[in-house]
């Protein structure tokens, strides 16, 4: 041997070079973009709108007349429609007075500092242009950031980069009187053209679309709420997916949870619709001046409030620790109610505020508040349900406290077929009915409901069912049940949440001036 190490070759084969266009589908693109422009029709009539805009200040342009009038100025026309032309009418109202004011200030500013900066002489005019600039910069940038202003943030852009081209423009050129007037006049122009577009070629009211986006929260609200709670009931627990799973997943399986999510995110757009739709002359069904929009954002404020109820609820759905389904449906009649009757009231708020008509909610209220208390009633007279580890010194008082609503729930039960479940000899009195049902409930949670999730086997590999064992054991059992407590408190609390609604809604049709639903 030689020293040397016998070299090895091996042949990697290169990565194969996916190129941008594979997997891309024609008619997949077409569908996508179908299904995206049905999902809104307003977004196809906005684009024509947008196009109409732009073709008629560029024919200021195309054509010979104008182009001999305005020159090349005619482009801040066209920069003018684009920058302005709005999703609503509101929103192109709004900006278009603050580019009109933004405008204005830039265009006096440049005249007065261009004007000053001639008498400097020539030396020191663009010494003094450039401190204007600067100095300009530095204010306008600073009042946008104050909180009074932000909704002029806007305007104080326009005033510095019109501010800025114009000085420029007019050192560069000379008679800075003439340019600034000429671009003004083009600006006019094609604001003028992008608010009668918008305005009078199928108008998209942001008012209109407020109201849209405050119905939908409220049936959305309502349809997540009895979503939820259908699952909750109906989830025999055997097939629980993992958390991990259900999170990437996000929940495909429950279109109203996303829902409801969208309605916990809808601050900030029901905030602007609502500063788009102060600007909107009167129209349509809002035919009085100062509407109060400010308070169609309190009303979503409230309804969010709900909703985190509702997102709490399907919080305890998905969570692993889960009550029996048994102890779950014992309560079913009491839940059911409580959940019908609180969605039927949000829906009719929803419908109130759609139809702008004013409802008297009292029988409403009051039936989800009897459900409510009936829930509540139910529960703490069978709190020793969901606390199975404490022992009742008295059991004979604690077997009288089951109602005869519980009795026949309990007679459904295939008592025998849990019986061969059972597992171990734990004592049970003949004559206690009461602890009959808890070993009834108890035996089949350590099955499946217990946590960590254990079977009976697992304990009886530990060495039996033994005294020792039986204190974990319904601890165990004890903190599953009492999750379905949580899922009943969380309802009752959305039914308590629903009097603030009420009041809020209320005070929108009051203010907003609301039929009567017998008008």
């Amino acid at each position: 041997m030689n020293g040397k190490k016998e070299a090895v070759e091996i042949n990697i084969p290169p990565a194969e070079k996916k190129s941008a266009l594979e997997g891309f589908s024609c008619n997949t693109w077409i569908w996508n973009v179908w299904h995206f422009c049905k999902e809104d029709s307003n977004r196809v009539t906005f684009s024509f709108k947008m196009g109409l805009s732009v073709l008629l200040v560029s024919l200021l342009s195309l054509l010979r007349a104008p182009y001999e009038v305005f020159g090349t100025n005619i482009i801040w026309s066209i920069l003018t429609a684009v920058i302005m032309f709005e999703y609503t009418v509101g929103a192109t109202f709004n900006r278009g007075f603050n580019r009109a004011i933004g405008t204005v200030l830039a265009g006096i500013l440049a005249i007065a500092i261009g004007q000053l900066a001639l008498r400097a002489g020539h030396v020191a005019e663009p010494i003094v242009i450039g401190i204007s600039i600067f100095l300009i910069g530095v204010v306008t940038s600073l009042m946008k950031q104050w909180p009074s202003f932000l909704q002029y943030e806007y305007g104080f852009r326009v005033t510095l980069f019109t501010f800025a081209l114009l000085i420029v423009s007019c050192y560069r050129m000379g008679n800075p009187i003439r340019i600034a007037m000429d671009r003004l006049y083009s600006i006019a122009i094609g604001g003028m053209v992008a608010v009668l577009v918008n305005a009078l070629v199928f108008p998209i009211w942001a008012g209109e679309q407020m109201h849209k986006e405050l119905v939908n929260n409220f049936n959305s609200v309502a349809d997540s709420l009895e979503e939820c709670v259908k699952k909750y009931l109906e989830d025999d627990g055997l097939n629980h997916p993992e958390f991990s799973k259900t999170v990437e997943d996000e929940f495909p399986d429950e279109p109203a949870y996303r829902k409801c999510r969208g309605t916990l995110n809808s601050a900030e757009k029901l905030e602007n619709l609502a500063n788009s739709a102060k600007w909107e002359p009167p129209h349509g069904r809002f035919r009085h001046f100062f509407y109060p929009w400010s308070e169609c954002v309190e009303v979503g404020a409230v309804l969010r409030y709900c909703a985190y109820e509702v997102m709490a609820l399907h919080g305890v759905v998905h969570s692993e620790i889960q009550a029996p389904h048994n102890l779950r449906i014992t309560f079913q009649t009491e839940i059911l109610d409580a959940t019908s009757h609180a969605a039927e009231l949000v829906r009719s708020l929803g419908k109130d505020i759609s139809s702008m008509k004013r409802s008297l909610k009292t029988s409403l209220l009051k039936k989800v508040h009897s459900s409510t208390e009936r829930l509540q009633r139910a529960i703490d007279m069978h709190s020793y349900l969901l606390t199975s580890y404490c022992d009742n010194p008295n059991p004979v008082t604690r077997s009288q406290t089951l109602s005869t609503s519980l009795n026949d729930r309990l007679a459904d039960f295939d008592t025998n077929n849990l019986e061969n479940t059972l597992t171990g000899n734990l004592p049970r009195a003949q004559g206690d009915s009461s602890h009959y049902y808890q070993d009834m409930m108890r035996k089949p949670s350590r099955r499946l409901h217990s946590w960590p999730p254990r079977e009976v086997g697992a304990f009886e590999e530990e060495g039996g069912i033994g005294v020792n064992v039986l204190p974990r054991m319904r601890a165990l059992e004890s903190s599953a049940a009492l999750s379905l407590a949580t899922f009943t408190s969380l309802l009752i609390e959305f039914g308590a949440r629903l009097h603030h609604l009420v009041e809020a809604v209320d005070k929108l049709s009051i203010m907003a001036k609301f039929k009567d639903e017998g008008l």
